[in-house]
């Protein structure tokens, strides 16, 4: 690895001004301040969600070289846990009480993470682990475990689509004269931005970090040690795993439907992402997720047409500037 693929670079910021760049230049060409503030702030809560569900995978790649396919199953099955949990408790989401509402989510939101990660532990072991250092090999058989997965989700939970309110108190919106931003867009906001600092803090300002970085560097080395990387490899894959879950019931409260499909779907936007960002790049994958939302936002609203287009346009002029994309980390 080259520098540091675990963080935002200090020193090239010409990829963190595409941001303000971009919101910049649709400024004139959205007809009122107010609705651009809009398309803003739901630009950038679309893009922490994908973050979210992104970061797990440029995790898992960027320290253990796996590309895994199936990480939209982690996505989809986390929402239908969570799902499982909120409908029982239906009558305190839609209570007007915030304290009831938190009372459904935090537990739906830690049983998506547990099942995903120990879902994700299994799947390491038993799929991933024969096959490391086997690209091609990574890429059929984790796709061959999405399916399955989906399949499974249908015999499990059904195949039709489950609707997934949002809390009573995350309903509606925030109101400053003109201007109208959603509740539950900036709940995304926060929730990204917090996943984003304990990644950064995690992994550049602990001993576990050190341990983890130094290991992708030489793994021989910190195991003669007395370290055993192999297990600390697996609880990040764990961790990835988790962070897909979390991700999952992001998204099926922003959509308020969960779908055997959602994940699938999602891994399109995701790998864009991490293409965008540099494969492995966490900060790579934090901006590019961002360039993703608001790109998508403002296409949606000047171009409909066009919007489904508009993110693959813009990966491409990416990698026509950067072939390896903003934050290449290595050569691999």
């Amino acid at each position: 690895m080259s520098d540091d693929a675990l963080r935002v670079p200090g020193i090239d910021k010409i990829p963190l001004a595409l941001i303000p760049a971009i919101a910049l230049v649709a400024l004139p060409l959205i007809p009122s301040l107010p609705t651009w503030v809009t398309l803003t702030v739901a630009g950038l809560a679309m893009g922490m969600m994908i973050f979210i569900m992104a970061s797990g995978l440029t995790l898992v790649f960027g320290l253990m070289d796996v590309m895994n396919f199936a990480h939209g199953a982690f996505i989809t099955i986390g929402a239908f846990v969570a799902t499982s949990v909120l409908i029982p408790l239906a009558g305190w989401t839609q209570a007007d009480s915030l304290w009831l509402n938190l009372g459904a989510i935090i537990p739906a939101i830690l049983a998506a993470m547990a099942v995903a990660g120990a879902l994700g532990l299994v799947f390491e072991r038993v799929i991933i682990m024969p096959v490391y250092g086997q690209h091609l090999k990574q890429i059929l058989i984790t796709m061959g475990g999405l399916i399955v997965a989906e399949q499974s989700i249908h015999v499990i939970w059904g195949p039709d689509i489950i609707p997934l309110p949002k809390p009573a108190t995350l309903r509606g919106s925030f109101i400053f004269g003109d201007i109208a931003i959603e509740k539950y867009r900036v709940v995304a906001v926060i929730v990204g931005l917090a996943v984003f600092a304990a990644m950064f803090l995690l992994l550049n300002r602990t001993r576990i970090g050190l341990l983890i970085r130094a290991g992708v560097e030489d793994s021989e080395m910190v195991e003669s040690l007395g370290y055993r990387i192999r297990r600390v490899f697996v609880g990040v894959f764990v961790a990835g795993s988790a962070l897909a879950g979390l991700g999952g019931v992001m998204w099926a409260l922003y959509q308020e439907t969960v779908s055997s499909a959602m994940g699938m779907q999602v891994m399109i936007l995701i790998f864009i992402v991490i293409i965008i960002g540099g494969l492995g790049s966490v900060g790579g994958c934090f901006i590019g997720a961002l360039l993703v939302g608001l790109v998508a936002n403002y296409v949606g609203f000047l171009a409909p047409k066009i919007a489904l287009g508009s993110n693959i346009l813009l990966m491409v002029l990416i990698l026509l500037w950067r072939p390896q994309g903003l934050y290449p980390v290595a050569k691999r």
